[in-house]
């Protein structure tokens, strides 16, 4: 658990810059969480609270422990297509049945992309990251891998992943597969460090902020498919200011989300890795980071077609 002295803590608190501020306007200041105040009691067995603008830690629970990280990895395979160079985000992208299979052999969350659909390199990420779809995850990594089978271009994406986890120094960072299906795993600082790099993407942004996706896609069959893609992190409506990021689920994880909110031009960013009440610990995070205390809601309900992740 990092905790710094009480300059530190105002210096954090402040976004990295201690401001003489005259008495009327520390009045309308919002008040930084003072020395004495104990840090939240968390459910999760790992956690991390990030102030974006310095970068200092504000809360940490085993924060350097690695453990698996779910759907969380799907993070940066959306980071990765977005740091390629000359990326088409409007290029067409036929659906392969492959990528079904792979959804019903693993169990896996889905966007229920149709066989033979063409959906945009833009669309996959919305359904990669809001339903967390696992066919739209397979989709990226066959069509930005490298190789001439989609086997040979999923091994390279993979691989291409690890290099950007080295590439951001996250040496604890390790991905198995391309949709967190396998034994990826890190640890709640550097899933918070990749959450940042991957927020300063303005389509990154605006994807995982999302609540709810509706587009259109050309059909097999030549008539139009619509689709509509509702955003499985439910922090979104239940807490003032959240603006994103990803929830992950599987038995060895546990329920696990990366979250990030901004309240009067200061944004946090946290992780919460294998907890009972991933929402309830991210409130907690929040609240304290902001030093305020968020009226008691309970997160939205999702529609019963919606996926649950």
């Amino acid at each position: 658990m990092t905790v710094g002295t009480l300059t530190q803590r105002a210096v954090a608190l402040a976004g990295g810059t201690l401001l003489a501020l005259s008495p009327l306007t520390a009045q309308a200041a919002t008040p930084a969480p003072a020395q004495s105040e104990p840090q939240p009691a968390l459910a999760a067995k790992g956690a991390t609270l990030v102030d974006d603008a310095s970068g200092n830690t504000l809360v940490g629970k085993d924060a350097d422990t690695v453990r698996p990280i779910a759907s969380t990895a799907k993070i940066m395979a959306a980071s990765l297509v977005l740091d390629t160079a000359g990326a088409d985000l409007d290029r067409q992208v036929t659906v392969k049945q492959e990528y079904r299979d792979y959804v019903t052999e693993h169990g896996s969350s889905t966007a229920d992309l149709q066989t033979g659909d063409k959906v945009t390199v833009r669309q996959l990420l919305y359904a990669t990251l809001l339903p967390s779809g696992a066919d739209a995850a397979y989709a990226l990594a066959d069509t930005f891998g490298s190789g001439a089978t989609s086997a040979e271009r999923t091994t390279s994406f993979i691989a291409k992943m690890n290099t950007k986890a080295d590439e951001l120094h996250l040496p604890h960072t390790k991905f198995t597969s391309f949709d967190g299906g396998g034994s990826d795993a890190g640890t709640p600082t550097e899933l918070a460090e990749l959450a940042q790099h991957a927020m300063k993407n303005d389509t990154f942004r605006t994807v995982v902020k999302t609540k709810q996706y509706k587009g259109e896609a050309p059909a097999a069959n030549g008539r139009t498919r619509y689709y509509t893609w509702t955003n499985t992190n439910r922090l979104l409506d239940s807490y003032d200011g959240a603006i994103g990021i990803k929830t992950g689920t599987t038995t060895p994880a546990g329920d696990c989300l990366v979250f990030a909110a901004t309240r009067g031009g200061k944004t946090l960013v946290g992780t919460v890795l294998n907890s009972p009440d991933r929402y309830a610990d991210a409130t907690k995070l929040l609240d304290y980071g902001f030093g305020a205390s968020s009226a008691k809601s309970t997160p939205r309900a999702l529609p019963a077609s919606a996926q649950r992740d």
